[in-house]
Formats: C-alpha cells, structure tokens, sequence
C-alpha cells in the first residue's frame, strides 16, 4: 500500500502543505470507510445525498487515522488535525492514485467485458502468481472509486497488477485505463449488459474498446476472436498494439481442443501444445477465459507446466460457478452474483450436461439492464429449456414471470413455479431436493439470489 508523509502526498496533488507541524506525518494506506480505518490510513470523506463523510473524520482520528483529506467547500475544518485541503475529494483521489501508479515499476494488466471479467481476472492472477508477486482487483473494486483504492493498496515491490475495469455507460472505462496505464489488457467478450445505457452491443463493444486508450505504446490486447464485433473494431483502430486472440473457432492464436468436462471443472488442451490443462471451474465457458489468462501468462513469459500449476491453486471470487452442497445432499451451483442473456445460458448448458443426477432444478432470477428488449430476452431462456435435460424451473422476480412463461411451452406448466417472495420460492424448492438433485441459482446482483442458497445450507 502507498506509504508516504504528508507533505508528499500533498505534493502529489499537486498542493503545498498548510501545516508545516505535520509534514512529516507517514501515511500507510487509504479508506473511504469510517468504520474500516486502519492505524496510520488516510481517511479519505465523500459527501453523499444522504451522509457527510466529513462528519466522521475526528472520529477515524481516534480510530487510528493518520491524516485525511477535506473538501474545502466543507466548512469548519479542523485545524488541530493533519489534513489537507482539496477541490473535490474523489478527484484528489483519482489523482493520488494516478501519481502513485506512475510512480511504481509494475506491470499492469487491464481486464473488462461484458461477462467472465471477474473469473478471468482471477485466472490471470493464479497464472501469473506462479512466477510473479501479483496483486488483484478484489471484490468489485472495478470501477471510478474502486480501481483507485485498488492502485493505492498495491505494495511498492508489487510486480504485475491484474486490475479488472467495469462501466455503465462510454467513458468510463477509458478513464480506468488511462488511470491505470495497462501493459496488456483482455476483453472477454461482448454480451448484452448495459443495453440499457448503451443502447445496442454495437455501443457495448466501442466502450469495452476504450480500454486500448490506457494501453502502453506497442502492448499487448488480448480479444474474444470470435466476436466480430471486436475483430472489425480492431483492424480499424490507429494505435500500435500488439493483438492476440482466444476463442473456439480455428482461426483464433489460441483455441481449445479435446475437452473433457470432470466433476468439478474441465480439461482440455490447446492447438500447437501436448500438455493438457485440468480447470477446477465448472462451465466450458470458462475455458475461454482460461484461455484468455494463459495469452496474458505466455506474454509474460510463463512456461506451460507453471499454468497447470497456477490452474489448480485458482481462487475464484465467490458466487461465480461455486459448487456447494445443501443441507439435504442436494449439490448448488452458485452463481448469483450477475447474470445476462449469454452467461444464463451458459450456465444453463452446464447444468443440462453435468451427469450423475436424477433431478436438476433452476432457479433463476431477473437479469437487469437489458433495455427495451429486457422481456424479450427472458422469454427465450425459458422457451430454450431442454424438458429431457431440466425437470423443474423456479423464477424469482418480475422479469423472471417471463422466463416462466416462455417455459412453459418447453418443460410443462406443472414443472414452472414463479414467485415475487423470495421465502414462498425457498419453502416450495425444499420440497423438491434431496441427494440426487442439482440446483443452478442464477440472477443479477441486485436480486439476491444467494439467500437461497443460504437457506438451502
């Protein structure tokens, strides 16, 4: 984490300190958090619609704070105290960041898109932490704040930084980049999150290109081959980048051959290598964003036999493809922390697939930000159930009635129960588990849908 003195960070934003008494005052760390200060933080007050941090900063002081910013529009600043005086606290903290980067040798590799930026984020990680001191986005640290707080948590011999980048609307992930100037940046794919703000993939795919904007002169990008979208977009770009592409199709760099899906996750391996990789992630999905993070660990100069061993020691952020069991013996698939059209179905293949049971049960929520055509999309996950691969279907929320109603034509009306109650849909569901029942939990974020999965264990 950034470690300096007062004065310093002054200095970096560009300012002189006002209180020559603590100058010398180090700082170890940032927190916007008044309940989460750490001795020696810099406590760093956001002004919100509902809260002042501003009024918590004498008490993040008695916590152990070493020193915080101001707003200087914020009256009565407390002159007994090491503070320092700013326009605008998130932009000081933009800006403290970006100082901070620059000053750090390492590497950075930037992740984004539509679905998989999490896992493949992950991946990257386990890969590259096999040769490397590697530091991660954790959580969804992604974005204007998060991304920030991320920069200024790395450790000054930190040597590659896998910082993931998400965005609501244009811009954003251009300023994330520029931020945090990437030597290699991924785009996983183009799917259809933030319709909504977008407008259509066509928009979707030019904002998750904006991440070529930060990227190091003659660095390396690493696309989704099989999405035209990306491909046309890329030969038209002016910068100088190196590109590598992933995908299924053969005319991809990287493309996977000869898959066998285990119990808990996949192998397989890829054109021009004998060796054979074992995934410990469910989702033959999920060996495309492998394939993504072996293009960013061969760049980096990782042999092969180091990404089995980076495979295998994968620590995935929770709720994405997380196998647990309940307390009937009924295996949960959890992976409700967000959801879209090309990630439900997704992980509805994967169910459909996976073997050895005598029911499989999904229970799947509204996907949100899908734009004028959001009921459309819900209609046709229900009207693609398999009825010979999916017994039962439980939906949850408004969008989700449409999922319902779409599967009726496919898995029976008597096999679709929907529900606005998230309790009544958990106490008809235990009803229909035991031992031999798979359960897929899937939505987006802000249904959540992992209480079911709670309640279930």
């Amino acid at each position: 984490m950034i470690k300096r003195s007062l004065n310093q960070i002054a200095a970096m934003l560009g300012l002189n300190s006002e209180q020559p008494s603590f100058a010398d005052t180090m700082i170890m760390g940032v927190a916007i958090d008044s309940r989460k200060i750490e001795p020696g933080n810099l406590f760093v007050p956001f002004k919100g619609e509902n809260s002042d941090g501003h009024q918590y900063v004498e008490d993040c002081f008695q916590k152990g704070a070493a020193a915080a910013l101001w707003q200087s529009d914020v009256p009565n600043p407390p002159a007994h105290l090491p503070i320092i005086i700013v326009d605008d606290c998130l932009t000081a903290l933009q800006e403290l960041a970006r100082k901070y980067r620059n000053e750090l040798s390492v590497k950075v590799v930037g992740i984004t898109g539509s679905n998989g930026k999490t896992t493949t984020k992950d991946m990257t990680a386990a890969l590259l932490s096999t040769t490397y001191k590697v530091q991660k986005t954790e959580g969804n640290y992604n974005n204007h704040i998060g991304l920030p707080l991320t920069v200024l948590g790395l450790s000054e011999d930190t040597e590659i930084a896998v910082l993931e980048m998400g965005m609501s609307g244009r811009g954003e992930i251009e300023f994330l980049t520029k931020l945090a100037c990437p030597d290699a940046v991924v785009i996983t794919n183009i799917g259809e999150s933030h319709l909504l703000d977008l407008g259509s993939r066509e928009g979707i795919a030019e904002a998750k290109l904006e991440i070529l904007q930060g990227l190091k002169n003659n660095g390396l990008a690493v696309l989704h081959g099989d999405e035209p979208l990306l491909m046309e977009r890329i030969h038209e770009y002016k910068g100088n980048v190196r590109l590598k592409t992933f995908g299924r199709n053969h005319t991809n760099d990287l493309y996977p051959i000869d898959i066998k899906q285990l119990e808990t996750g996949n192998s397989f391996k890829i054109n021009g290598s004998d060796h054979c990789f074992e995934l410990p992630v469910l989702g033959t999905h999920n060996i495309l964003n492998a394939l993504a993070a072996i293009l960013i660990a061969k760049y980096f100069s990782v042999p092969y036999e180091k990404v089995n061993e980076g495979l295998e020691n994968i620590k995935l952020t929770n709720m994405r493809m997380e196998l647990v069991e309940g307390r009937h013996g009924e295996k949960i698939i959890n992976d409700a922390y967000n959801a879209s059209p090309t990630s439900m179905m997704a992980a509805v293949e994967l169910i459909s697939n996976l073997q050895g049971y005598t029911r499989k049960i999904l229970v799947l929520g509204d996907m949100l930000e899908l734009g004028p055509q959001e009921e459309q999309y819900h209609l046709q996950i229900g009207e693609g159930l398999n009825p010979e691969k999916i017994n039962l279907l439980f939906t949850f929320g408004p969008l989700g009635e449409h999922i319902a109603r779409g599967a009726h034509a496919s898995l029976g009306k008597n096999n679709v129960y929907s529900y606005t109650d998230k309790q009544e849909l958990i106490c008809e569901l235990e009803q229909h588990v035991n031992d031999k029942t798979l359960v897929l939990v899937k939505a987006s974020r802000g249904m959540k849908l992992e209480e079911v999965v709670q309640s279930l264990q």
